[in-house]
């Protein structure tokens, strides 16, 4: 019997991400599984380019915002687009923060504050690559102590596995030879009727949490951990994003729409010990996410400040809401936050975070 060919959507050249660059080779890596799930990958920022998965019809679709080449990433509009962010996923109030007497600084990247790591973050350096399977590839890295401010020298690995049950396991794990402040995390930027296919916000999502961080006017949080219940922020049940949209709730206003940190419930979890943070489902094509965390939040970005000046692998720009995220992590400026989870990290520890993006469809 004829094995079936596996059409994919808007298929990348590997040579459009083949670079040296400052001595550092950069290729395009590709994970698959036996299902025909496909995960493109560049050492360049850890990137996660494409992700094709099926709809309920079995058609593969690219379901991640991705640019068509390498340039495009490194010399085109800034993004995050399927990166690894690090050392510090999210914002630091004021672009300070102490590990007991000691004061350290870092850019003020994004107003008064900081955010996702500074001026040259984990998104934006190369990383050592090592495929160890055909579903599983390993990035490393040492942070240099001081870089981008940050104390000690971080000894990052970052495994993403494609599992034959449609889950992409992501795991991080990190060592320090000084105190210091740890929060990496993965900035896909989903659509689930296809990249490129217009907003999200018919999107169906529920969020597994009953609290939530409200922030300031520069997106920091005010220190509490407020109630979803009767708000623009309650997913506990199922809705659509566009929901609640248009809600004058101060917070909306404040973020221009979503742009929050959820505080995970700890059940359900999964046969790994994982809690459920979010699934989502798309009417239309039938694509089902679910997210499984080892971490206590997740942020939910709706795409507010996507603009349309970035052109995506389809060849259409990405505008307003053509994406959401949901970003595992511990919460912004935890650093300045004692009563917020701790991310610090210290000598002879491990850090070690684990997520999971797996995919199905409406049955």
């Amino acid at each position: 019997m004829e094995e079936k060919k596996i059409l994919y959507a808007n298929t990348i050249n590997p040579d459009d991400f083949k670079a040296v660059i400052d001595g550092d080779s950069v290729n395009l890596y590709t994970l698959t599984n036996k299902n025909g799930l496909k995960a493109d990958f560049t050492n360049y920022g850890q990137r996660l380019i494409a992700l094709h998965v099926p709809d309920k019809d079995g058609k593969m679709g690219d379901v991640v915002l991705g640019l068509p080449t390498l340039d495009a990433y490194i010399n085109g509009p800034k993004n995050n687009f399927g990166a690894v962010i690090g050392r510090y996923g999210n914002r630091i109030a004021k672009g300070k923060f102490s590990i007991g007497k000691i004061k350290y600084k870092l850019a003020k990247n994004n107003g008064e504050n900081h955010l996702h790591g500074g001026t040259i973050g984990f998104d934006a350096v190369i990383w050592k690559a090592r495929q160890t399977a055909a579903n599983q590839i390993e990035f490393t890295r040492v942070s240099p102590d001081m870089e981008e401010g940050y104390p000690g020298n971080l000894d990052v690995k970052v495994t993403y596995n494609l599992s034959d049950e449609n889950e992409l396991t992501i795991s991080y794990e990190a060592t320090t030879d000084k105190t210091t402040v740890i929060n990496l995390t993965n900035h896909s930027y989903f659509n689930l009727k296809g990249e490129g296919e217009g907003d999200v916000n018919d999107h169906i999502m529920m969020i597994n949490a009953s609290g939530y961080t409200p922030v300031d006017a520069g997106l920091i949080p005010v220190g509490t951990i407020e109630s979803v219940d009767g708000t623009a922020f309650d997913f506990t049940n199922p809705k659509t994003i566009r929901k609640d949209l248009d809600s004058n709730h101060a917070q909306m206003v404040i973020g221009g729409g979503y742009d929050h940190n959820f505080v995970l419930n700890e059940s359900p979890k999964n046969s790994e010990g994982l809690v459920l943070a979010a699934r989502v489902t798309e009417p239309v094509s039938g694509r089902i996410m679910e997210v499984y965390t080892s971490e206590p939040g997740v942020q939910l970005y709706g795409g507010n400040f996507l603009n349309g000046t970035s052109i995506g692998k389809s060849g259409k720009p990405y505008a307003k809401r053509n994406a959401f995220c949901l970003e595992t992590q511990h919460f912004p400026d935890s650093p300045n936050q004692p009563k917020f989870p701790s991310t610090l990290l210290k000598p002879g520890e491990i850090y070690k975070s684990t997520t999971v993006y797996k995919f199905d469809v409406v049955k």
